[in-house]
């Protein structure tokens, strides 16, 4: 009964009793009030990262190839193990603040040596020394040991360890958010590679009408060799650039495929580049919420968190360490008497371990979980200011390439009255071949620069949606993942 109390009364102490080291305080970073290219929002609007990314990028397509990338992207099954790995080493951790019992039991034959027996002298009157039989050992024991915690060593070192696990789960927030991002750029990259290999096609013929429509007039003599040489260069220009495009289009796709996890093959679009909806505003938020909504910097607090818990495992290696160790149990040379009272042994006591000389090694590990604590603050407010910068960027990308669509959009109606006006004048024999050539032309660069432009467009969108952390909220959890997560 006393020693059951004692046991508790140590126990109980070891949980309530100091831990070591600086207790864990975030650091001021003096976030800004408002982001700087925030435009036409107010502070209460709800974030464009508070969006799942099935709303925002309203696809069908797209938003298959996310789903299936989710559950067979590789990065995103290397990040799930490596939570898992955490998770263990916590539960390996924290089990250090607990007693540890266990079972042990041998079986022992033993022959004690004549010689041994003649040397201290036990014979008999100087004769010889009978034969003394062997004999069995049986033994059967409980055995306990508890690492009494009084300066927080084991505490500190479970929150480091729990620190870790958050920052791991944070690590793999950021590979579903990359994995995201990455996705739906390389997908609205494709689209524009589709638009621009369309528009080199309606140019091809065009090109072949043209050419067409020239050596007809040539066979009435209304034009000469030297122009239907020029639109077969224009004809041969044209069908280059296909080649090239298709090579382009055929290397996104396998780019897709590979961040979905599985083999280079085709990929299914679905609406074109100009009809995929853009969300009308694209507020950002606060920018205080970014520290709790961007898995990278919610990661390198965990790890500053870690960091300053192992100041804590470092000071407490300058104090004595006690241990309780005990065994109870039974031992007898006749395995019928083993479970009797007579057979019951144990042993208990506390074991004090002091640091008296270690050459500066205890010192020298105190600096090293200072420095890495400084090199972890440094990083956390580093990660802040380079999410801030991100979203200020891609505000800005955002509006000013919104501006260029509008005037490019009314360019590309420009360039096309400017065509008709020139065939039609050429067909009237007021315009040479080469003023409709260059009027194609630039129609083409146009209509090129306007697909990029939308693309662009889109990109920063998603450019934005990434910086505000946005891509990682679960979808409503498929069978699919939901079995990935727990059975890995």
């Amino acid at each position: 009964m006393i020693f059951r109390f004692l046991m508790i009364s140590l126990w109980t102490f070891t949980l309530v009793g100091c831990a070591l080291g600086p207790d864990y305080e975030r650091p001021s970073v003096g976030e800004p009030a408002s982001f700087r290219m925030q435009q036409g929002a107010s502070l209460e609007e709800v974030s464009l990262a508070d969006l799942g990314w099935w709303e925002l990028f309203q696809d069908e397509n797209l938003q298959a190839l996310i789903r299936k990338a989710l559950v067979e992207n590789k990065d995103v099954g290397i990040a799930v193990a490596r939570v898992r790995e955490a998770r263990a080493l916590l539960a390996a951790t924290g089990a250090d603040q607990f007693p540890r019992i266990e079972g042990k039991s041998s079986i022992q034959r033993n022959q004690v040596s004549q010689a041994v027996v003649r040397q201290f002298g036990l014979g008999r009157g100087g004769g010889d020394i009978p034969q003394i039989p062997a004999t069995n050992q049986f033994r059967a024991t409980m055995d306990l040991s508890f690492e009494l915690d009084f300066w927080g060593r084991l505490r500190r070192a479970t929150e480091a360890a729990q620190a870790d696990l958050l920052a791991r789960e944070s690590a793999r927030r950021t590979v579903v958010l990359t994995l995201v991002s990455d996705l739906a750029r390389a997908y609205f990259e494709l689209q524009e590679l589709d638009a621009e290999l369309a528009l080199a096609r309606n140019t091809l013929k065009s090109r072949q009408e043209a050419l067409d429509l020239i050596r007809l007039r040539k066979l009435v003599g209304q034009r000469s060799t030297r122009e239907i040489r020029r639109a077969e260069q224009e004809v041969s220009r044209a069908q280059a650039v296909i080649p090239d495009l298709e090579r382009q289009i055929g290397q996104k796709e396998h780019q897709l495929s590979l961040l979905m996890g599985r083999n280079p093959a085709r990929i299914l679009r679905g609406a074109s580049l100009r009809n995929n909806p853009l969300p009308p505003e694209v507020p950002a938020g606060l920018p205080s919420a970014l520290l709790e909504r961007r898995p990278d910097i919610v990661e390198a607090e965990q790890r500053l968190v870690a960091a300053n818990a192992k100041i804590g495992v470092a000071k407490a290696a300058f104090f004595p360490q006690i241990s309780l160790t005990g065994n109870f149990g039974a031992q007898s040379l006749q395995f019928a008497d083993l479970f009797v009272g007579p057979s019951r042994v144990w042993m208990f006591g506390p074991t004090l371990t002091v640091p008296l000389f270690d050459t500066g090694r205890n010192l020298a590990n105190l600096e090293v979980t200072r420095a890495q604590q400084e090199q972890a603050r440094l990083s956390y407010e580093k990660t802040i200011q380079q999410a801030f910068r991100e979203v200020e960027d891609a505000l800005l990308a955002h509006q000013k390439i919104r501006e260029v669509r509008t005037e490019l959009e009314r360019v590309v109606d420009l360039s096309r009255e400017a065509l008709e006006l020139a065939q039609l004048e050429y067909l009237n024999g007021q315009a040479s071949y080469l003023e409709v050539l260059a009027a194609q032309r630039d129609l083409m660069n146009t209509e090129t620069a306007l697909a990029q432009t939308q693309r662009n467009h889109l990109l920063t969108v998603v450019q934005l949606y990434k910086a505000l952390g946005g891509g990682w909220t679960s979808e409503p959890v498929s069978p699919d993942l939901a079995m990935r997560e727990d059975s890995q």
